[in-house]
C-alpha cells in the first residue's frame, strides 16, 4: 500500500529514541530472542515485560526527537521510519472519528521508535520482544529492525502493508484499552480459546478495519493518507498475519504445535480476523469474545 505522495505527515506524533548506542541484549542471544518472541510478539502483557531488559538506557538520557525528514507521503514510501510515522498519522486520523460514531473518545496514544532497548511504563524492554503496546503508559513501541526479522526469520512478505499491519495491530490494542477489552488477556492468558487469543485476534480485526478505511480523505488535510489497496497489498498483510501465528512460530522453534500454550492464535485465524475487519469495515464484526468459533 503506497502513501499519497502529497499528504502531509506529522512527525511530532512519533518520538525517536534511536540516538544512543546499542542496548543490552537479553536471554543470551538468538535463543532467548525466540523465546521472548513466542511470548511477546505483538503482545500486551506488561507483567511479562517487567525485568526483561537487563541494563537499558533511561529514555531521559536517550536522544529524543521526531523521525527526521518525514514530511510527506513520498517520504513514507521511501523510508521505513517515515512509513511508521505515516501509518501512525493515518491511525490517529481514523480512530477518533470512527469511535465518535459510537460515542467513545479516542485519547491519542504515544508512539516510540527505538533501537535495541528502551525503558517503558511496563518496565525495561529490548528489541527481542518485538513491537508491543504498553497500557501503563499508553504507548506503542517499535524497533524498525523488527520488520526485517519478520521477513528473514518468520517468512513474511516485506511489502508496505505487511509493515503497516504491524503498526495498526498495536494501535488496535490501544483501542481495546479504551473500550475495556484489553484486560481480558490477563484474566485468561493462554490456550486456543483463551482471552489472550481473543484479544490478539480482535486487534488483528481492528487492523483490517483501519485498512478498509485508510484510503478515505483525512479530515484535516482533505487528502487520503494511502492510495487504494491492490491485490498484492492485501497479500502482503495476510502474509504478515500468517507469519506470526502461534502454530507457525511454535513449529519453527520447537518442531511441534502446542495449542494449549497459544497466546495469539493460529496463522489461519490471524489472517481470517484481519480480513473480517478489512472486508466489512465494521467494528461490530470484530467481537471475538462473542464468537462461537475463532
Amino acid at each position: 500500500m503506497s502513501f499519497n505522495d502529497n499528504v502531509p505527515l506529522d512527525p511530532s506524533q512519533v518520538q525517536d529514541r534511536r540516538g544512543m548506542g546499542r542496548g543490552t541484549k537479553i536471554g543470551g542471544g538468538i535463543g532467548g530472542g525466540i523465546v521472548l518472541l513466542l511470548a511477546l510478539l505483538f503482545g500486551v502483557n506488561p507483567q511479562l515485560l517487567e525485568g526483561l531488559g537487563g541494563t537499558v538506557q533511561d529514555p531521559s538520557a536517550q536522544s529524543q526527537g521526531t523521525a527526521p525528514a518525514c514530511r510527506t507521503g513520498a517520504d513514507a514510501d521511501q523510508r521505513l521510519d517515515c512509513r511508521i510515522v505515516g501509518t501512525v498519522n493515518s491511525l490517529n486520523a481514523f480512530w477518533p472519528a470512527y469511535l465518535a460514531g459510537y460515542n467513545r473518545q479516542y485519547p491519542q496514544p504515544e508512539t516510540v521508535i527505538f533501537r535495541d532497548a528502551t525503558e517503558t511504563g511496563c518496565g525495561a524492554a529490548t528489541s527481542a520482544v518485538g513491537p508491543f503496546y504498553c497500557p501503563a503508559d499508553t504507548t506503542a513501541y517499535f524497533d524498525p529492525g523488527f520488520f526485517q526479522e519478520l521477513v528473514d526469520r518468520f517468512g513474511s512478505s516485506g511489502g508496505p502493508l505487511a509493515q503497516e499491519y504491524v503498526v495498526a495491530h498495536e494501535f488496535g490494542h490501544h483501542v481495546q484499552n479504551v473500550l475495556g477489552y484489553l484486560d481480558r488477556a490477563q484474566q485468561d492468558p493462554q490456550g486456543p480459546e483463551s482471552g489472550a487469543v481473543r484479544v490478539e485476534l480482535q486487534a488483528d480485526c481492528y487492523a483490517g478495519l483501519w485498512a478498509h478505511h485508510a484510503t478515505q480523505p483525512d479530515p484535516a488535510s482533505g487528502q487520503p493518507f494511502l492510495d487504494p489497496l491492490t491485490e498484492q497489498d492485501l497479500k502482503d498483510a495476510l502474509s504478515a498475519a500468517s507469519a506470526v501465528g502461534d502454530d507457525r512460530i511454535q513449529e519453527a522453534a520447537t518442531g511441534r504445535v502446542t495449542p494449549e500454550a497459544w497466546t495469539h492464535g493460529s496463522s489461519e485465524q490471524r489472517q481470517r480476523w484481519f480480513y473480517t475487519g478489512y472486508s466489512t469495515g465494521d467494528i461490530n464484526q470484530c467481537d471475538t469474545f462473542s464468537a462461537a468459533t475463532l
